[in-house]
């Protein structure tokens, strides 16, 4: 009876789950590294992130919210080494223990990576991965110089394909460290070295190697450098799946070494047969623009043609015009015209005048002959007082005098003599009779 009654009541799943959470919440929080495993996420609808992190002897779920994984500054992925920062919670509808991150880092090769996506990111805001800003890498490039390690087989590997697909490409080598803390500023002294040569691109190579390894190739400095570069870069470091910052910033990015030396050099006989066909294009494009040519030059002649033909016409139409004119056939023919003229003139005015005479002939009697019957109308009573005073005048005029026998007498000024005692003996005078007159000399002066 008291062994029955040491056992504990049985409890529901909800309550065992319930009591499992709240003992499970009162434990700390913890800092856990491992590896994470199983990614899934960010989920499409809610943005929350799950995995597993594991180490060598365990593993446990982990959930990180969506706000948690959006401040981590770097992607997750399975095999990365990560710190987390959180608590264990238990889900209550499948009482199965997670580990809530309230925080992310990266641990190991994961912190690197981070800080390289973060310098990636700040470069990016900078233009500096802009496809914009990158220059052009001649399709064919005649002349390129390969910057890489003088001690490895990546410069024999670039030869050895630079002269199998065209041989005419000149190669430049110049040797610089492609691994350690020194290398960046080797490469970035070697890139400034090729670039003074003047070379259609540069090639920065490297063979593969750890993420570590490649660390030199997302240096800050060799990314500005490269960027800065007069002479296009092309680069070609590590393997397929590497992707340095170099790489990034470089005018062109190829997959390996041997890639880039292909992109630089289009294969001999690839070239050879684009010229050909660019000879049979260029032939049949000058054959047709000779062919345009020569039909526009055809139809330019013919409207040439008709258009000097109907400029001749009217040039001759205009001539012939002229030609005919009489001032040419016959010049005298104007003073001919103008003598018949003046003949017919002539002939006009001999006519006219005798008939323009008699007409005013004519009018000039019967204007006479009016005038004179006015003027006897106007002149008769005029007539009668001109009698009337003439014989006033004449009654008192002194010719009627002199006419009755009288005389006058003038001295030498012409003055009429009044009285003789105006004259001296020797005195010229005149003296006017009624018809004529004579002049005397005063021979002696009487006052009676």
């Amino acid at each position: 009876m008291a062994e029955k009654d040491s056992r504990q009541a049985p409890l529901s799943v909800t309550d065992a789950v319930a009591l499992a959470k709240g003992a499970v919440s009162a434990w700390p929080t913890l800092v856990v590294n491992g590896e994470v495993s199983g990614f899934r996420g960010p989920n499409a609808r809610s943005g929350h992130c799950y995995f597993e992190v594991k180490d060598d002897g365990a593993s446990m779920s982990v959930i990180v919210w969506r706000g948690t994984a959006a401040k981590m500054g770097f992607q997750l992925r399975d095999g990365l080494a990560v710190q987390l920062t959180g608590k264990f919670d238990i889900y209550k509808a499948s009482g199965k223990l997670s580990f809530v991150a309230s925080k992310v880092e990266a641990a190991g090769e994961g912190l690197l990576r981070q800080q390289v996506a973060e310098l990636a990111r700040a470069l990016e805001r900078e233009g500096l991965m802009d496809a914009a800003r990158k220059r052009h890498v001649p399709v064919f490039c005649s002349r390129v110089c390969v910057v890489t390690s003088l001690s490895g087989s990546v410069i024999e590997d670039v030869k050895r394909t630079l002269a199998r697909r065209n041989p005419l490409v000149e190669i430049d080598v110049v040797g610089c460290s492609v691994q350690g803390a020194d290398a960046p500023a080797t490469i970035i002294r070697a890139l400034g070295v090729a670039a003074a040569s003047r070379p259609d691109a540069i090639l920065l190579v490297r063979g593969g190697g750890s993420f570590e390894d490649l660390m030199c190739f997302n240096d800050e400095g060799l990314a500005r450098a490269i960027a800065a570069c007069p002479v296009p870069v092309v680069t070609g470091i590590g393997h397929e799946p590497d992707t340095t910052i170099a790489d990034m910033v470089a005018d062109r990015r190829s997959s390996t070494p041997t890639a880039a030396a292909e992109s630089v050099a289009p294969a001999i006989d690839e070239v050879e047969r684009q010229m050909l066909q660019r000879q049979v294009r260029l032939g049949r494009a000058v054959s047709a623009a000779l062919e345009v040519r020569s039909q526009r030059t055809d139809s330019l002649g013919t409207l040439m043609r008709s258009t000097v033909e109907a400029d001749l016409s009217r040039r001759r139409v205009t001539l012939e015009a002229l030609g005919a004119r009489r001032c040419l056939v016959d010049p005298l023919a104007p003073l001919h015209d103008r003598q018949s003229d003046l003949a017919q003139t002539e002939e006009r005015l001999h006519e006219a005048i005798p008939r323009s005479l008699a007409r005013e002939s004519l009018t000039a009697d019967r204007l006479a002959s009016r005038l004179h019957e006015l003027s006897s109308r106007l002149t008769r009573p005029a007539e009668a007082t001109l009698g009337r005073l003439a014989a006033s005048l004449d009654a008192l005029s002194p010719l009627s005098v002199l006419a009755r026998g009288y005389a006058i007498a003038r001295d030498g000024d012409g003055h009429v003599l009044k009285s003789a005692s105006s004259l001296a003996p020797g005195d010229e005078v005149r003296v006017h009779l009624g018809a004529g007159s004579f002049g005397a000399t005063v021979t002696n002066v009487s006052e009676d």
